[in-house]
């Protein structure tokens, strides 16, 4: 049974793996218009996507983040959190209808389809997919990442197998193509903020659904090592054949259908699935952010956004990504800016964090399992936990009691229960009571500097208290000194 960490890892790809990526059409302007360069900034472009994959879900996870604006109010300035809110939504719903657009273009190059049906099947697709739970949300967002990866290393295998490119004239060819920015190293920031633009708010949503920080840490880099090298074989194929290529809408498609066409349609139908993810991790999210934790609002949301977007889809995938991409990209500068500094100066929290939620986790297991006996020491220390957690005391214990449940389901005999803690939950027990004690003494520290404040403010208001009441005390004497003159 595939692990909880690569199904969140395959279902970061498949957010990040949209229209111009898994068709090739980003890879193209950003990269490959540079020429054989631009191969080194794809390898750049990957290193980050493996950095900012483990931040983003581990940032999620440690907040237990609902949406991106939960995260941002912890980490950045409130005008900042505001300023970021505002380019999220917007860029996400922007994003969302680029997606929507390029599903239109990919069953028009491959099947000949009017635009109008391919985005209006991926539409349909996102809404239905909306009224799932959030467990099968996240199976249906991995599903096709295997099958892309195994495609892309497909198409690079048959380009340098059987295929001998003329490299100086594909240098060539890349000068006819229009770069998306000055410089490739210019491109390798700009896209990456355009793809974290793109994914931080899915992917804080994804960390926050998962209780273990260590497992969401994982997913994250797994999932951005994975992005990394299918980009950069992606890159490579689409190099080998720039000439073929450079002026069609979807170039991997193009690829593909000199292989073979069967395999071409299969491709086709893989590409169009990554662009759903995609365009339904952008819209969820945007749902998600204003539903203020109802179900029905986020569905009413979602399906409003949905039709929005799908008649904003008209303008064209190609002209689109020109004019947008480089734009967003470099108000995702900012977001990347901000992760950084939010990763590091909470770190050291971070990994306490998951300690205690691994202790927490397994004396949860005693509680619930029939070989195990909770003591009195033991539900005190699981109360405690929860309550000096960073994250929603009630709805963490709550969680880690349902995860407890399945590992227990997972784990029937007291031998298989006592092998999974040893080699998963296991802690350093004196670092643990040491952490906790640090946290008490700052969760005290923090009241009494808080008390002092609310004495000092206090001793404020009295004061003004009192020489409001010596002011209303001489405007009385005025009063009835005027009184007095008038009434002589």
């Amino acid at each position: 049974m595939i692990s909880q960490s690569w199904k969140i890892a395959f279902a970061y790809i498949g957010v990040i793996i949209g229209a111009g990526l898994s068709s090739g059409q980003d890879l193209l302007q950003y990269f490959l218009a540079f020429g054989s360069i631009g191969l080194i900034g794809v390898f750049l472009l990957g290193v980050l996507n493996a950095c900012f994959g483990k931040i983003m879900l581990t940032l999620g996870s440690y907040y237990r983040a609902d949406n991106h604006e939960e995260v941002f109010a912890q980490i950045s300035h409130p005008i900042i959190t505001r300023l970021l809110d505002i380019v999220l939504v917007a860029g996400s719903f922007i994003m969302g209808f680029v997606m929507v657009a390029g599903a239109g273009a990919n069953l028009n190059q491959q099947f000949d389809l009017p635009f109008w049906i391919g985005g209006a099947l991926c539409s349909l697709l996102i809404i239905i997919v909306s009224f799932m739970d959030f467990d099968k949300i996240t199976n249906v967002l991995g599903i096709f990442t295997p099958i892309m990866i195994a495609m892309i290393a497909l198409v690079a295998g048959y380009t340098f197998i059987f295929e001998s490119p003329n490299w100086s004239a594909l240098e060539s060819a890349a000068t006819t193509i229009t770069p998306a920015t000055s410089s490739v190293w210019l491109s390798v920031i700009n896209y990456y903020a355009l793809c974290a633009m793109t994914a931080v708010s899915m992917a804080f949503i994804l960390g926050g659904s998962v209780v273990r920080i260590g497992i969401a840490d994982k997913g994250g880099t797994r999932g951005g090592i994975l992005i990394g090298v299918v980009i950069l074989v992606a890159a490579a194929a689409l190099y080998a054949n720039l000439d073929k290529v450079k002026d069609a809408d979807m170039p991997m498609l193009a690829i593909v259908n000199n292989i073979h066409p069967i395999l071409s349609t299969l491709y086709a139908i893989t590409v169009f699935s990554l662009i759903f993810n995609t365009a339904f991790s952008l819209y969820y999210s945007i749902a998600r952010r204003y539903s203020n934790g109802s179900t029905q609002r986020m569905r009413l949301i979602m399906i409003i956004v949905v039709l929005i977007g799908y008649i904003c889809s008209f303008f064209g995938f190609k002209a689109l990504i020109s004019l947008l991409y480089p734009i967003l990209g470099y108000m995702g500068c900012l977001l990347l800016c901000i992760l950084f500094y939010g990763y590091i100066r909470d770190r050291k929290d971070i990994i306490m964090e998951s300690v205690f939620r691994k202790k927490m986790l397994h004396l949860s297991i005693k509680r619930f399992s029939p070989h195990k006996k909770l003591t009195k020491e033991d539900k005190e220390l699981f109360h405690k936990l929860g309550d000096i957690s960073t994250a929603d005391t009630d709805s963490l214990k709550e969680d880690i009691h349902e995860v407890a449940k399945e590992i227990i389901e997972n784990n029937e005999s007291a031998e298989e229960i006592k092998d999974y803690i040893d080699e998963h939950l296991t802690v350093n027990e004196e670092v643990m009571h040491q952490n906790i004690e640090e946290v008490e003494a700052a969760v005290e520290l923090q009241a009494i500097e808080d008390a002092t404040n609310f004495e000092t403010k206090a001793n404020e208001l009295e004061e003004q208290a009192q020489q409001f009441m010596k002011e209303a005390k001489e405007l009385r004497a005025k009063a009835k000194e005027l009184r007095d003159s008038i009434s002589s």
